[in-house]
């Protein structure tokens, strides 16, 4: 990472792409790699809609919630990425081949379980009939939406409207996950400030040379955005600060060896500004750690596309549930 310019940096991450991860500038304890099934529990769901933008079910076989409707939906299994994982829930359980088209919200609910809901399009097979029915589902059908259905869960429903908006006007790039390995839950941070004379700042950490931070999820601090705020508690006087999580600009994730690269890395984009607006902002808010350092972004297609997508939420959301 350190061979690479800050600009070099900034701009794969705006991409959707990533970086390795070699480092990490904030963590509470001993970064212990995560482990799918054990330690981790990944989700992967997808919204698949139809001309009519009718949404893709399933009936559920599961004794728990036999006949129920729900999403195609389940867990990751070893030796996949995410969006394998999400390909074969929607063949076993619906009987169509998909290709995603972006992920379309990120959740996390709990110690270590996310989920990952993709807006998907069919490529091939054939709808799934209660003849097929099987441990994975009973059945396929398309829903108009508005037409009574018995729901396993209401969960689903702002992912379908999620969908929905997006099919008809995106409101961020196609994002989709980046094969890259990594061993823990963690995320890379764009933290960015725009002063008063409408210069762009970011914030980096300094050690192993000027990078994007990087913060981990782990034992004592399960939440992503907890684990986001624990690093910039560590550099900025917070009650001095507005924060704001803009959502995620891309996700890194290979999964192809068990154990030591089942961890996510999630890029995610910030805004900071002064609480007070009587502050001097034509300077980015103090620093606590000279573990950390402002750049001031000086090209100027660099900073036009960090503002843009500052300015329109233009990134993945991501909630905790």
């Amino acid at each position: 990472m350190a061979a690479q310019s800050t600009e070099d940096q900034a701009e794969r991450i705006l991409e959707g792409s990533g970086l390795q991860v070699s480092t990490f500038d904030s963590a509470s304890g001993d970064v212990q790699p995560v482990a799918i099934r054990k330690t981790v529990c990944y989700i992967v769901s997808a919204v698949i809609l139809s001309p009519k933008n009718e949404v893709l079910m399933v009936q559920e076989a599961k004794d728990d919630c036999y006949q129920e409707w729900y999403l195609p939906a389940g867990r990751m299994e070893l030796n996949e990425s995410i969006v394998e994982g999400m390909r074969r829930e929607v063949k076993e359980e619906t009987g169509f081949e998909c290709s995603p088209i972006t992920l379309l919200m990120v959740e996390e609910h709990g110690p270590r379980w996310i989920r990952f809901t993709f807006l998907a399009e069919i490529t091939g097979g054939s709808m799934k009939t209660l003849e097929n029915s099987d441990s994975e589902s009973l059945q396929a059908q398309w829903w108009d939406r508005i037409s009574p259905l018995s729901l396993r869960a209401k969960d689903i429903l702002p992912l379908i409207d999620s969908g929905v908006k997006y099919k008809e006007k995106p409101w961020f790039p196609p994002t989709l996950p980046t094969e890259l390995p990594c061993c823990a839950v963690c995320q890379r941070l764009m933290v960015t400030f725009l002063d008063s004379d409408s210069n762009l700042w970011l914030l980096l950490g300094t050690s192993d040379g000027p990078h994007l931070p990087i913060t981990v999820s782990n034992d004592r601090c399960h939440s992503i955005m907890a684990a986001t705020f624990r690093l910039l508690k560590e550099c900025l006087k917070l009650p001095e600060v507005k924060i704001k999580t803009l959502g995620v600009l891309g996700l890194q994730h290979h999964g192809k060896h068990p154990g030591d690269t089942d961890g996510i890395c999630f890029n995610m984009l910030v805004s900071v500004e002064h609480t007070d607006r009587e502050v001097n902002s034509s300077t980015p808010p103090v620093l606590l750690s000279d573990k950390y350092q402002w750049w001031k972004v000086d090209r100027q297609c660099l900073k036009d596309k960090l503002l843009e997508r500052c300015g329109s939420n233009a990134a993945v959301p991501i909630y905790s549930i």
